[in-house]
């Protein structure tokens, strides 16, 4: 090997070797099973603005330790790193709905005005949940929800 050569690979190596996690950090790979696994977390931001004013509320969203995949049952409780989905739901009523797309945002549309709450849980592939965050927010009376302007013309002929 080249004196050059030999100069890079040493770069290379110190550059790997820098970014490399501590030996007692726990770093999660899809390739490796993780024995005792960190616990789940969950992590709502605050809605976006400009959406709120026509209605439509977008929350990002982000979890540690924990992927969003469209798995379910029983036998997916052994997926590691651990896997789910989120249940959300809006202004306490009693239904949900579950996404398991992991965009990192959830999306709510045609909001009325005034005060709301969205709930946001990480939930196994069996449904349990394992953690779960809420936020608050405002839509302004000035919103219009959308379609309201769309109405239809009958034309007689």
């Amino acid at each position: 090997m080249n004196r050059l050569a030999g100069i890079a690979a040493l770069a290379l190596g110190c550059m790997v070797a820098g970014n490399a996690p501590a030996q007692d950090e726990q770093a999660a790979s899809q390739f490796v099973p993780v024995d005792d696994e960190p616990a789940a977390q969950l992590f709502l931001d605050q809605p976006l603005p400009a959406p709120l004013a026509p209605g439509a509320v977008v929350v990002p969203y982000r979890t540690r330790h924990f992927r969003i995949l469209p798995v379910f049952g029983m036998g997916a409780l052994d997926v590691s790193p651990r896997a789910g989905h989120l249940h959300v739901s809006l202004d306490d009523l009693p239904w949900r709905w579950a996404d398991a797309g992991g965009n990192g945002s959830v999306v709510v549309n045609g909001l009325p005005p005034g005060s709301h709450k969205l709930l946001v849980e990480l939930a196994l592939p069996d449904h349990r949940v394992i953690a779960a965050e809420s936020v608050h927010f405002v839509v302004p009376a000035s919103s219009t929800p959308p379609h309201a302007d769309t109405a239809h013309a009958s034309h007689a002929h």
